[in-house]
């Protein structure tokens, strides 16, 4: 498969809370369907740390928010599907490009967008591979309880070892594609499950022994920490060189970010969205 469009903006809105990330994916997602933006690939992180659900989820049944909000973090449910997040020490991208711009189907473009993460993970000297393209990255696994995304892989994300170390979910909206996805730079795995609601009588122990065992990080995979500015300048250089993009630093425009501002207002920051049955 070949991009048809190389020319991509390439942004860094560093970090922001939950519920502004994902406005801002969403306005750039629509503004790029007006036409008014290039495709763009986007890096950024969370401040404070939160939670995320995925759009079919139940906060209330998957989030501990008593923990959440006596810990200063936030919650967000995001507008793609896909399992419980905790955004903490990780790096975050965003892909969204027009459908006829990067053509196929779920799967099929999963694998292309694996393709730039894959060729980040080896500028960071980190020897990954593709999970297999069987299971739908869209649906749950019916095969029994997970705890969080990285406890499995789906379709094309990223192992090392066997391992996850990074999860993405994809939606489609008016002929534009939205994908983004979590990068572990390294995981609280405690903390994460003091967050997580998990079903009465659950062996917590023996779930954060099974997480461990299939989800990695970058500081596990190199012996080293490896901070947020490193991380996004490796998957900058290998989304370019693996999908033969030509990237051009930019910034928001203003009819991005005042678009951002009212999805804010209006649906990411409200718990009529977040928390909605």
């Amino acid at each position: 498969m070949a991009l048809a469009e190389k020319n991509w903006r390439l942004l860094d809105t560093g970090h922001r809370p939950g519920p502004e990330n994902m406005a801002i994916d969403e306005a750039i997602a629509r503004a790029h369907a007006r036409g008014e933006v290039p495709p763009t690939l986007r890096f950024y992180g969370w401040a404070p740390p939160a939670v995320s659900i995925g759009y079919f989820q139940s906060m209330l049944k998957e989030v501990d928010l008593d923990a959440v909000r006596a810990s200063g973090y936030g919650y967000v449910r995001r507008p793609t599907g896909g399992r419980l997040i905790f955004h903490h020490m990780e790096l975050t991208y965003s892909v969204v490009v027009r459908e006829e711009l990067l053509p196929g189907g779920v799967i099929e473009t999963y694998r292309e967008i694996s393709r730039g993460l894959l060729a980040g993970l080896a500028e960071l000297g980190v020897a990954a591979e593709l999970s297999g393209g069987e299971r739908d990255p869209r649906r749950a696994d019916p095969g029994g309880f997970h705890t969080a995304c990285f406890d499995t892989a789906s379709a094309y994300e990223l192992q090392v070892g066997g391992r996850k170390l990074a999860g993405s979910a994809q939606t489609r909206r008016d002929g534009v594609i939205l994908q983004h996805g979590s990068i572990l730079l390294d995981v609280d795995v405690p903390l994460l499950f003091r967050l997580m609601r998990l079903p009465e009588g659950a062996p917590a122990e023996r779930l954060m022994a099974r997480f461990r065992s299939k989800a990695t990080t970058l500081r596990e995979a190199l012996g080293r920490e490896v901070g947020y500015a490193e991380a996004r300048d490796a998957f900058t250089a290998g989304f370019a060189r693996a999908l033969g993009l030509r990237l051009t630093s930019g910034s928001l425009t203003l009819a991005e970010e005042k678009e951002a501002e009212t999805l804010v207002a209006t649906k990411y920051g409200s718990d009529n969205w977040n928390i909605k049955k």
